[in-house]
Protein backbone atom coordinates (compact mmCIF):
# COMPACT_ATOMS: atom_id res chain seq x y z
CA UNK A 1 0.00 0.00 0.00
CA UNK A 2 1.33 3.34 -0.63
CA UNK A 3 1.68 6.61 1.40
CA UNK A 4 -0.49 8.35 -0.46
CA UNK A 5 -3.09 5.22 -0.52
CA UNK A 6 -3.47 4.52 2.98
CA UNK A 7 -3.73 8.60 4.07
CA UNK A 8 -6.59 8.58 1.72
CA UNK A 9 -8.12 5.73 2.91
CA UNK A 10 -8.17 7.26 6.34
CA UNK A 11 -10.04 10.83 5.29
CA UNK A 12 -12.46 8.83 3.84
CA UNK A 13 -13.31 6.46 6.82
CA UNK A 14 -12.68 9.73 9.18
CA UNK A 15 -15.15 11.97 7.09
CA UNK A 16 -17.86 9.71 6.79
CA UNK A 17 -17.74 8.72 10.88
CA UNK A 18 -17.53 12.79 11.30
CA UNK A 19 -20.60 13.45 8.90
CA UNK A 20 -22.71 10.99 11.00
CA UNK A 21 -21.98 11.91 14.29
CA UNK A 22 -22.33 15.64 13.53
CA UNK A 23 -26.41 14.70 12.46
CA UNK A 24 -26.57 12.15 15.19
CA UNK A 25 -25.03 12.75 18.62
CA UNK A 26 -26.53 15.99 19.56
CA UNK A 27 -29.79 14.19 20.07
CA UNK A 28 -31.07 13.22 23.25
CA UNK A 29 -30.87 9.64 23.06
CA UNK A 30 -27.15 9.49 22.35
CA UNK A 31 -25.98 10.15 25.89
CA UNK A 32 -26.65 7.34 27.69
CA UNK A 33 -25.39 4.29 26.33
CA UNK A 34 -26.25 1.90 29.04
CA UNK A 35 -27.24 0.99 32.66
CA UNK A 36 -25.99 -1.39 34.95
CA UNK A 37 -28.49 -1.98 38.06
CA UNK A 38 -26.05 -1.16 41.14
CA UNK A 39 -28.30 -1.31 44.53
CA UNK A 40 -32.15 -2.14 45.40
CA UNK A 41 -34.19 0.53 46.58
CA UNK A 42 -37.09 -1.48 47.69
CA UNK A 43 -40.06 -3.29 45.87
CA UNK A 44 -38.50 -3.88 42.50
CA UNK A 45 -36.63 -0.59 41.85
CA UNK A 46 -33.09 -0.41 41.85
CA UNK A 47 -30.16 2.33 41.09
CA UNK A 48 -28.33 2.21 38.03
CA UNK A 49 -25.09 3.07 37.23
CA UNK A 50 -25.38 5.14 33.70
CA UNK A 51 -22.42 4.39 31.59
CA UNK A 52 -22.50 7.04 28.58
CA UNK A 53 -21.83 7.16 24.48
CA UNK A 54 -18.88 9.53 26.42
CA UNK A 55 -17.39 6.67 27.42
CA UNK A 56 -17.04 4.49 24.21
CA UNK A 57 -16.22 7.07 22.28
CA UNK A 58 -13.24 8.34 24.42
CA UNK A 59 -12.14 5.08 24.22
CA UNK A 60 -12.45 3.99 20.26
CA UNK A 61 -10.29 7.26 20.28
CA UNK A 62 -7.73 6.19 22.03
CA UNK A 63 -7.99 3.09 20.98
CA UNK A 64 -7.14 4.76 17.25
CA UNK A 65 -4.74 6.69 18.37
CA UNK A 66 -2.78 3.92 19.64
CA UNK A 67 -3.33 1.65 16.44
CA UNK A 68 -1.92 4.96 14.40
CA UNK A 69 1.00 5.04 16.81
CA UNK A 70 2.10 1.40 16.38
CA UNK A 71 2.04 2.12 12.58
CA UNK A 72 4.09 4.87 12.95
CA UNK A 73 6.51 3.97 15.22
CA UNK A 74 7.02 0.46 13.78
CA UNK A 75 7.46 2.47 10.47
CA UNK A 76 10.90 3.53 12.06
CA UNK A 77 11.84 0.19 13.71
CA UNK A 78 10.91 1.05 17.04
CA UNK A 79 9.86 -2.52 18.57
CA UNK A 80 6.33 -2.93 19.42
CA UNK A 81 7.16 -3.66 22.87
CA UNK A 82 8.39 -0.83 23.45
CA UNK A 83 6.02 1.41 21.86
CA UNK A 84 3.55 0.09 23.92
CA UNK A 85 6.13 0.63 27.31
CA UNK A 86 6.19 4.22 25.96
CA UNK A 87 2.52 4.87 25.71
CA UNK A 88 1.47 3.27 28.91
CA UNK A 89 4.09 5.37 30.54
CA UNK A 90 2.39 8.40 28.81
CA UNK A 91 -1.37 7.39 29.60
CA UNK A 92 -0.11 6.69 33.57
CA UNK A 93 0.56 10.06 33.26
CA UNK A 94 -2.14 11.50 30.79
CA UNK A 95 -5.07 9.84 32.66
CA UNK A 96 -5.19 11.30 36.02
CA UNK A 97 -3.88 14.65 34.55
CA UNK A 98 -7.08 14.42 32.71
CA UNK A 99 -8.95 14.72 36.60
CA UNK A 100 -6.42 16.74 38.17
CA UNK A 101 -5.95 19.83 35.93
CA UNK A 102 -9.54 20.10 35.37
CA UNK A 103 -10.34 19.99 39.08
CA UNK A 104 -7.67 22.96 39.27
CA UNK A 105 -8.79 24.87 37.05
CA UNK A 106 -12.13 24.40 36.72
CA UNK A 107 -12.88 23.54 40.29
CA UNK A 108 -14.93 20.84 39.95
CA UNK A 109 -14.32 17.61 40.98
CA UNK A 110 -16.54 15.40 38.26
CA UNK A 111 -15.10 16.69 34.29
CA UNK A 112 -12.73 16.18 32.55
CA UNK A 113 -10.19 18.22 30.51
CA UNK A 114 -8.13 16.21 27.35
CA UNK A 115 -6.17 19.93 27.07
CA UNK A 116 -4.69 19.44 30.48
CA UNK A 117 -3.48 16.20 29.97
CA UNK A 118 -2.75 16.19 26.68
CA UNK A 119 -0.44 19.32 27.48
CA UNK A 120 1.15 17.10 30.58
CA UNK A 121 1.72 14.46 28.61
CA UNK A 122 3.79 16.09 25.90
CA UNK A 123 5.39 17.59 28.46
CA UNK A 124 6.91 14.36 29.94
CA UNK A 125 7.05 12.78 26.50
CA UNK A 126 11.33 13.43 26.16
CA UNK A 127 11.66 12.32 30.01
CA UNK A 128 9.50 8.87 29.50
CA UNK A 129 11.73 8.40 25.66
CA UNK A 130 14.68 8.69 27.64
CA UNK A 131 13.38 6.50 30.74
CA UNK A 132 12.62 4.05 28.16
CA UNK A 133 16.01 4.00 26.71
CA UNK A 134 17.82 3.48 29.96
CA UNK A 135 15.34 0.53 30.75
CA UNK A 136 15.95 -1.40 27.63
CA UNK A 137 20.07 -0.45 27.99
CA UNK A 138 20.40 1.31 25.02
CA UNK A 139 19.91 -1.43 22.72
CA UNK A 140 16.83 -0.04 21.59
CA UNK A 141 17.15 3.23 21.10
CA UNK A 142 14.20 5.54 19.90
CA UNK A 143 14.57 8.65 17.88
CA UNK A 144 13.33 11.68 19.66
CA UNK A 145 11.60 14.02 17.39
CA UNK A 146 9.55 10.80 15.09
CA UNK A 147 9.34 9.58 18.62
CA UNK A 148 7.57 12.68 19.24
CA UNK A 149 5.93 13.58 16.08
CA UNK A 150 4.39 9.88 16.03
CA UNK A 151 2.63 10.99 19.80
CA UNK A 152 2.14 14.27 18.35
CA UNK A 153 0.01 13.10 15.54
CA UNK A 154 -1.59 10.52 17.86
CA UNK A 155 -2.37 13.24 20.19
CA UNK A 156 -4.13 15.02 17.29
CA UNK A 157 -6.41 12.41 15.80
CA UNK A 158 -7.17 10.94 19.36
CA UNK A 159 -8.23 14.83 20.02
CA UNK A 160 -10.53 15.30 16.66
CA UNK A 161 -12.20 11.95 17.35
CA UNK A 162 -12.95 12.21 21.31
CA UNK A 163 -14.43 15.31 20.34
CA UNK A 164 -17.48 13.25 19.31
CA UNK A 165 -17.76 12.13 22.71
CA UNK A 166 -18.28 16.04 24.07
CA UNK A 167 -20.52 16.21 21.38
CA UNK A 168 -22.60 13.00 22.66
CA UNK A 169 -22.37 14.16 26.19
CA UNK A 170 -23.02 17.93 25.48
CA UNK A 171 -19.72 19.13 26.88
CA UNK A 172 -17.38 21.78 25.44
CA UNK A 173 -20.16 23.54 23.67
CA UNK A 174 -19.90 27.10 21.95
CA UNK A 175 -21.55 29.89 22.09
CA UNK A 176 -25.18 30.31 21.20
CA UNK A 177 -25.02 32.11 17.72
CA UNK A 178 -27.26 34.96 18.91
CA UNK A 179 -24.57 36.09 20.74
CA UNK A 180 -21.73 35.85 18.17
CA UNK A 181 -20.91 38.81 15.54
CA UNK A 182 -22.39 38.54 12.14
CA UNK A 183 -19.23 37.58 10.34
CA UNK A 184 -19.46 34.29 12.86
CA UNK A 185 -22.88 33.84 11.95
CA UNK A 186 -22.53 33.66 8.04
CA UNK A 187 -19.48 31.38 8.28
CA UNK A 188 -21.04 28.64 11.19
CA UNK A 189 -24.75 29.85 10.96
CA UNK A 190 -25.74 27.08 8.03
CA UNK A 191 -24.49 24.35 10.03
CA UNK A 192 -25.53 25.52 13.97
CA UNK A 193 -25.59 22.70 16.55
CA UNK A 194 -28.98 22.38 18.58
CA UNK A 195 -28.58 19.85 21.75
CA UNK A 196 -31.70 18.12 22.74
CA UNK A 197 -32.02 16.42 26.79
CA UNK A 198 -31.77 17.41 30.23
CA UNK A 199 -28.97 15.62 31.17
CA UNK A 200 -26.72 17.14 28.56
CA UNK A 201 -23.83 19.16 30.09
CA UNK A 202 -24.78 22.20 27.76
CA UNK A 203 -28.94 21.85 29.24
CA UNK A 204 -28.08 21.78 32.82
CA UNK A 205 -24.84 23.98 33.22
CA UNK A 206 -25.82 26.39 29.90
CA UNK A 207 -29.03 26.53 30.30
CA UNK A 208 -28.61 25.96 25.83
CA UNK A 209 -31.11 22.85 25.11
CA UNK A 210 -32.78 23.75 21.72
CA UNK A 211 -30.48 26.89 21.02
CA UNK A 212 -28.41 27.25 18.24
CA UNK A 213 -24.77 27.31 19.15
CA UNK A 214 -21.81 27.05 17.40
CA UNK A 215 -20.64 23.73 16.69
CA UNK A 216 -16.80 24.53 18.18
CA UNK A 217 -16.90 20.32 18.55
CA UNK A 218 -17.39 19.66 15.11
CA UNK A 219 -14.63 22.04 13.63
CA UNK A 220 -12.17 21.07 16.78
CA UNK A 221 -12.82 17.44 15.12
CA UNK A 222 -12.19 18.61 11.61
CA UNK A 223 -8.91 20.32 12.13
CA UNK A 224 -7.11 18.25 14.42
CA UNK A 225 -7.98 15.19 11.91
CA UNK A 226 -7.51 17.14 9.00
CA UNK A 227 -4.10 18.04 10.02
CA UNK A 228 -3.02 14.78 11.47
CA UNK A 229 -3.56 13.27 8.07
CA UNK A 230 -1.41 15.88 6.90
CA UNK A 231 1.16 15.02 9.78
CA UNK A 232 1.17 11.37 9.14
CA UNK A 233 2.14 12.15 5.22
CA UNK A 234 5.01 14.39 6.16
CA UNK A 235 6.20 11.73 9.06
CA UNK A 236 6.10 8.87 6.54
CA UNK A 237 8.19 10.92 3.59
CA UNK A 238 10.49 11.39 6.27
CA UNK A 239 9.76 14.61 7.34
CA UNK A 240 9.21 14.39 11.27
CA UNK A 241 10.56 17.84 12.40
CA UNK A 242 7.65 19.29 10.12
CA UNK A 243 5.24 16.58 10.98
CA UNK A 244 5.56 17.74 14.66
CA UNK A 245 5.73 21.36 14.05
CA UNK A 246 2.54 21.55 12.70
CA UNK A 247 0.57 19.25 14.37
CA UNK A 248 1.44 20.89 17.40
CA UNK A 249 1.32 24.47 15.85
CA UNK A 250 -2.00 24.15 14.71
CA UNK A 251 -3.51 22.01 17.23
CA UNK A 252 -2.50 24.06 20.00
CA UNK A 253 -2.99 27.08 17.84
CA UNK A 254 -6.73 26.47 17.85
CA UNK A 255 -6.81 25.56 21.03
CA UNK A 256 -6.31 28.75 22.30
CA UNK A 257 -8.50 30.76 19.77
CA UNK A 258 -11.45 28.72 20.33
CA UNK A 259 -11.95 29.13 23.65
CA UNK A 260 -13.30 32.37 23.00
CA UNK A 261 -15.89 30.50 21.19
CA UNK A 262 -17.04 28.51 24.20
CA UNK A 263 -19.37 29.17 26.70
CA UNK A 264 -18.72 26.55 29.13
CA UNK A 265 -16.46 27.23 32.09
CA UNK A 266 -12.89 27.22 31.63
CA UNK A 267 -11.65 28.58 34.73
CA UNK A 268 -11.47 32.03 35.42
CA UNK A 269 -9.64 35.47 33.98
CA UNK A 270 -10.16 36.88 30.08
CA UNK A 271 -7.15 34.01 29.71
CA UNK A 272 -7.71 30.94 30.57
CA UNK A 273 -5.20 28.03 31.82
CA UNK A 274 -5.70 26.11 28.75
CA UNK A 275 -4.64 28.56 26.57
CA UNK A 276 -1.59 29.26 28.42
CA UNK A 277 -0.89 25.73 28.53
CA UNK A 278 -1.14 25.68 24.63
CA UNK A 279 0.88 28.88 23.71
CA UNK A 280 3.80 26.54 26.35
CA UNK A 281 3.01 23.80 24.27
CA UNK A 282 3.84 25.18 20.90
CA UNK A 283 7.10 26.87 22.28
CA UNK A 284 8.15 23.76 24.02
CA UNK A 285 7.81 21.74 20.70
CA UNK A 286 9.43 24.12 18.66
CA UNK A 287 12.73 24.51 20.99
CA UNK A 288 12.67 20.71 20.90
CA UNK A 289 13.02 20.51 17.19
CA UNK A 290 15.24 23.56 17.14
CA UNK A 291 17.61 21.85 19.94
CA UNK A 292 17.46 18.31 18.44
CA UNK A 293 20.14 17.47 15.83
CA UNK A 294 18.32 15.86 12.38
CA UNK A 295 17.49 12.17 12.38
CA UNK A 296 19.20 10.00 9.87
CA UNK A 297 18.25 9.15 6.68
CA UNK A 298 17.83 5.26 7.93
CA UNK A 299 14.76 6.44 10.14
CA UNK A 300 12.82 7.26 7.27
CA UNK A 301 9.43 5.36 7.65
CA UNK A 302 8.12 2.29 6.29
CA UNK A 303 4.28 1.66 5.69
CA UNK A 304 4.28 -1.78 5.19
CA UNK A 305 6.28 -2.37 8.65
CA UNK A 306 4.51 -0.66 10.26
CA UNK A 307 1.45 -1.87 9.62
CA UNK A 308 2.57 -5.28 10.22
CA UNK A 309 2.79 -4.32 13.83
CA UNK A 310 -0.70 -4.62 13.80
CA UNK A 311 -1.30 -8.26 13.12
CA UNK A 312 0.62 -9.01 16.55
CA UNK A 313 -0.93 -10.83 19.22
CA UNK A 314 0.13 -9.47 21.85
CA UNK A 315 -0.87 -6.01 19.99
CA UNK A 316 -3.88 -6.92 19.95
CA UNK A 317 -4.61 -7.93 23.42
CA UNK A 318 -3.26 -4.40 24.16
CA UNK A 319 -5.44 -2.32 22.43
CA UNK A 320 -8.63 -4.25 22.80
CA UNK A 321 -6.99 -3.87 26.40
CA UNK A 322 -6.72 -0.28 26.12
CA UNK A 323 -10.47 0.32 25.17
CA UNK A 324 -11.98 -1.19 28.09
CA UNK A 325 -9.28 1.01 30.93
CA UNK A 326 -10.79 4.25 28.35
CA UNK A 327 -14.26 2.81 28.78
CA UNK A 328 -14.14 2.25 32.38
CA UNK A 329 -12.33 5.64 33.83
CA UNK A 330 -14.55 8.17 31.16
CA UNK A 331 -17.83 6.20 30.68
CA UNK A 332 -19.17 5.60 34.19
CA UNK A 333 -21.38 8.79 34.84
CA UNK A 334 -20.59 10.67 37.81
CA UNK A 335 -23.03 13.61 37.11
CA UNK A 336 -26.20 11.50 35.99
CA UNK A 337 -28.59 9.35 38.10
CA UNK A 338 -30.72 6.43 36.89
CA UNK A 339 -33.56 4.57 38.59
CA UNK A 340 -34.98 1.82 37.03
CA UNK A 341 -37.97 -1.11 37.79
CA UNK A 342 -37.77 -5.08 36.52
CA UNK A 343 -40.93 -7.27 35.67
CA UNK A 344 -42.11 -9.93 34.01
CA UNK A 345 -43.35 -9.59 30.84
CA UNK A 346 -47.34 -11.77 30.73
CA UNK A 347 -47.03 -14.36 28.32
CA UNK A 348 -49.55 -14.21 25.59
CA UNK A 349 -51.06 -17.19 23.89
Amino acid sequence: MSDESFVLGLAIFFAWVLRWAFKTLPQEKWQIMATIPMTKEGGNKWRGLNVTYYGLFSAAAIVLAAAITFVLMGGIGVPATVTGVIMCMVLTVCLPAAKLVARLVEKKPHTLTIGGASFIGFLVSPAILWIVDLAFGGKQPVPVIPALASISISYGLGEGLGRLACISFGCCYGKPLSQCGPWIRRIVGRYPFVFSGKTKKISYEGGLAGTEVIPIQAITAILHVGISLAGIFLYLKGCYSAALSLVIVITQSWRAISEFLRADYRGGGKISAYQIMSIAAIVYALALVGWSPPEPLSTVANLGMGIATLRDPAVIIFLQALGWVGLLFSGRSMVTACTMSFHVVEERV
